[in-house]
């Protein structure tokens, strides 16, 4: 019988779905769940990277000794250490007592923190190999992708990259685990989102990253969630080179909060008015409908934001407040902004919208819209006015 784990050379994907959660960090949906990716190395000297969500644990065990039996595991490569990839290496230690943890500094003092496992340890810097046998493995630094401790090890022989998170999305592996074999179609909108939520602030060391590692030919590319990249190597690095600059297509996104359906009039007469003034994409997100999730990475997709609230006890309407928090945490830079609000007797929340603007890193375009209780052809105009300087401000962006 065919081994169907066998990637390349002697690694086998021994990684395990998860169909059952739906937030993953507690935060962002995953309808079509997530996979947890681990590969054992099965050379003279055997070395398993990364493992797995520790509830999943049993499944990876059998997975591992389906390859091995009863052979040992001689190295445990520690790549990242967020828990969802770390969480069994208490139990690898039980069943493995005589595994080497391979990791950098920053890596250990994690192991201390979280589990306290005392094992044999060899510590690697940038540049650092193993030789396994067949395969000739080298390690480098990655910080804040999107953890300090991150590496990833590069197999010279087969010129294979075990990449942490980075290249990684949303997204159960459905049958075998390698791009060539499975129907793409999900992932891509699923990385842009995975992208967005989980790694969006660290553009800058993502770009580090991938000068780092754009001298290294790469035929496959191990993520820790997702598929096993080979013949969509280019694609999947040109998306994450793309989000990391903050590169954007044409288009706006409009997100607004409504209680009575006076700021979401607002809204859908600066949609109109976009698309006569001839912006096609138009995204619209009604912050008590749309999880920021979703919000976010069409935030990353298009170079255009508008944003409405209404006053809401003198304040922002608080879906609204929550969603610019997650913006301005992720530190994202080149949109161009505008904003909008409604009230019926206290106009806060224009004010407030516009304190965000100075904190962002986003061009200002246009007036602010301010609506007292009902539209009148004031404010149309106004919106006018203002969809007009969002759409000259995107195609000069």
């Amino acid at each position: 019988m065919k081994d169907i784990t066998l990637l390349k050379g002697k690694i086998h994907y021994v990684g395990v779905n998860d169909r059952s959660t739906h937030l993953f960090e507690g935060m962002w949906p995953i309808p079509y769940g997530v996979s947890y990716n681990s590969y054992l190395i099965d050379d003279e000297k055997v070395a398993l990277v990364d493992t797995v969500e520790l509830g999943y644990f049993d499944i990876f065990l059998q997975h591992i000794k389906a390859i091995l039996g009863e052979k040992p595991i001689d190295y445990l490569i520690v790549n990242h250490m967020e828990p969802d990839h770390s969480s069994s290496i208490a139990l690898i230690k039980q069943y493995y007592p005589e595994v080497t943890i391979v990791g950098n500094a920053k890596t250990f003092g994690m192991i201390d923190g979280y589990y306290g496992v005392e094992s044999k340890r060899l510590v690697v810097k940038e540049g650092d190999t193993l030789d396994l046998g067949h395969h000739k493995l080298a390690f480098y630094m990655a910080p804040m992708v999107h953890w300090p401790e991150v590496m990833v090890t590069y197999d010279a022989t087969e010129q294979v990259l075990f990449s942490a998170d980075a290249f990684g999305t949303y997204g159960t592996v459905d049958g075998g685990p390698i791009d060539t074999q499975i129907n793409l179609d999900k992932y891509w909108d699923e990385m842009v989102r995975y992208y967005a939520n989980i790694v969006g602030k660290y553009g800058t060391p993502v770009q580090k990253a991938l000068q780092k590692l754009g001298a290294l030919p790469i035929q496959m590319i191990c993520s820790t969630h997702g598929p096993v990249w080979t013949e969509n190597i280019a694609k999947v690095i040109g998306i994450y080179d793309r989000l990391s600059r903050y590169d954007a297509d044409k288009g706006v996104v409009i997100v607004y909060g409504s209680m009575y359906g006076h700021t979401e009039q607002m809204a859908e007469q600066l949609a109109r008015q976009l698309t006569a003034k001839g912006v096609k994409n138009v995204v619209m997100h009604n912050v008590s409908k749309s999880h920021p999730s979703y919000i976010l990475a069409d935030i990353f997709k298009y170079n255009g934001l508008i944003i409405g609230s209404p006053t809401y006890n003198t304040q922002l309407y608080p879906e609204v407040d929550a969603i610019l928090s997650k913006i301005l945490m992720r530190d994202i830079k080149g949109r161009c902004l505008g904003w909008f609000g409604s009230f019926s007797w206290a106009g806060k929340a224009v004010g407030l919208l516009g304190e965000f603007a100075e904190k962002s890193h986003f061009t200002l375009v246009g007036e602010p819209v301010e609506m007292k209780q009902g539209m009148l052809a004031s404010v149309e105009e106004q919106c006018e006015a203002l969809a007009e300087a969002m759409a000259k401000a995107i195609n000069n962006n």
